[in-house]
């Protein structure tokens, strides 16, 4: 986009001041705020910070209310006296409202948002195009680009919606460096990174346990290789993936019965990954549904290689996603694409595969090679070429980073 036009600026304010200022929200579809308290989500319009010095945040996350992405973000900004507003996923536009209401009441000196959800970015950008609050975004994913991957005619109309989100916002913080570089250019006048880390830490001996535990539950030898992945199993109907298609294809590609295949996640992608593993179900290939986040290390632990699929495009390009900080604090060495964590996070303990996409069939060859060939001897090659820990995951450093950058932007 270029130049921002002022009548552009007004047609947005016209639109969402309709939708505002005829919306009411019915009481049971109203999300809780919090901060240590429970706060009435209908405060009056004219409530003011009992202490004007202290400046004060709104924060929500557009995951909904007690999920990982909130936990993100609560550790991020506990330097600061912010205000929790959570989500409610089932009533986005009743979420839209209560945003704008909120901020109508010009108690907060700046919002942050977690994740890119339309309901929430809308109620910042109209909150800023009438001058009521700045706003901060934080994004794990290039919008644009994803949406028209699910869906190719809503493509553009979303590369709008990330370009003004990232346009109007006092500051951008991307999961990766990518990310941030992607809205600056969108015109965002600042950004920082933050990776992202595990939010449920071990320590070894409790990964050790829960690797005996978890592979006794699913009858996994100790002998046996596993490959695995943790994720949302939503299912592309486009291109017919969803996380563990690719391995779960491999493992069917080779007959080596020292090997198995652990997928961890719920989704509508599980029913068709059912099918795929055909007789190889509950023997070499497991499919264990859905764990809470707590658990995700502990079924990790159980892996020997994780699976980070993603395509060398405009989506999976800029992303790192949480698995790749919890794959380094379950010390698991990583299968993925030749995107560009693939070469800027390697220390040797990343197997880079050729393929554009991994539901392409050159890339779970790839995989099914891999895996007819790896012996133990590899596997605790490239486990000791992962460091004990790397900076771009380190939950102080990014806690630090971002506590400096938000309180840059406060002072301005």
């Amino acid at each position: 986009m270029g130049a921002v036009d002022s009548r552009e600026y007004q047609a947005w304010g016209m639109a969402l001041d309709v939708i505002d200022s005829t919306s009411t929200v019915a009481p049971e579809t109203r999300a809780t705020i919090s901060e240590g308290t429970a706060h009435s989500a209908a405060a009056p319009a004219a409530a003011i910070n009992a202490n004007a010095d202290s400046p004060r945040l709104l924060a929500f996350a557009t995951k909904g209310g007690g999920t990982n992405e909130e936990s993100r973000l609560r550790d991020l900004l506990a330097a600061f006296d912010v205000e929790w507003f959570s989500f409610d996923r089932s009533s986005k536009f009743g979420g839209f409202r209560q945003i704008c209401r909120l901020l109508k009441s010009r108690k907060f000196d700046l919002a942050v948002m977690e994740g890119t959800g339309l309901a929430g970015g809308l109620a910042l950008m109209y909150s800023r195009l009438l001058g009521r609050c700045r706003y901060v975004v934080s994004s794990g994913d290039a919008v644009g680009p994803w949406v028209k991957s699910v869906r190719p005619g809503l493509g553009w109309i979303f590369n709008k919606y990330e370009k003004w989100l990232c346009r109007l916002a006092a500051g951008f913080i991307g999961w990766t460096p990518y990310l941030v570089g992607r809205a600056l250019t969108f015109g965002c006048p600042r950004g920082a990174t933050a990776a992202g880390f595990a939010l449920h830490p071990k320590t070894p001996a409790e990964m050790a346990e829960s690797r005996r535990k978890v592979r006794e539950q699913l009858g996994i030898a100790d002998s046996t290789i596993v490959f695995g992945i943790v994720g949302s199993l939503a299912w592309n109907k486009r291109v017919e993936f969803c996380y563990g298609w690719e391995l779960v294809n491999a493992i069917r590609l080779t007959d080596r019965q020292d090997l198995a295949v652990v997928v961890v996640g719920d989704g509508a992608g599980l029913d068709h990954l059912r099918r795929v593993a055909s007789t190889d179900l509950g023997k070499r290939i497991h499919l264990t549904g859905g764990v809470a986040n707590q658990y995700v290390l502990d079924y990790m632990s159980a892996m020997d290689v994780g699976s980070l699929p993603q395509s060398v495009d405009g989506v999976g390009s800029f992303r790192y996603t949480t698995k790749i900080s919890e794959y380094v604090a379950a010390r698991l060495p990583v299968i993925t694409g030749q995107i560009p964590l693939s070469y800027d996070l390697d220390t040797g303990w990343l197997w880079r595969l050729p393929g554009d996409a991994p539901w392409h069939p050159r890339y779970v060859e790839a995989i099914a090679e891999l895996m007819r060939t790896l012996t133990w001897d590899q596997v605790h090659a490239k486990l000791n070429c992962l460091p004990e820990s790397l900076p771009e995951f380190d939950r102080d450093a990014q806690v630090r980073r971002i506590t400096e950058f938000v309180s840059d932007l406060l002072r301005k």
